[in-house]
């Protein structure tokens, strides 16, 4: 059996923007922060991944997303 390593990961902050809503904790502003993540195994890029994490300004909370269809 054999293990990958994977040697490193860098993540960028692309972009931010005002979200619609209000933190459920303390009432302030949340913001919509885009990053890319990428994978790297040694010098070979693996994968990039882009994600949308929520944040409050006041409280620095990451808050989740639920959707509800």
């Amino acid at each position: 059996m054999r293990l990958i390593r994977v040697c490193s990961e860098e993540a960028i902050e692309l972009g931010r923007q005002v979200a619609s809503g209000a933190c459920p904790y303390c009432e302030g502003k949340v913001e919509a922060v885009d990053t890319e993540s990428k994978w790297r195994f040694c010098c070979l890029p693996i994968s990039y991944v882009n994600k949308r994490k929520y944040f409050c300004t006041l409280c620095f909370r990451r808050l989740v997303l639920y959707d509800y269809y």
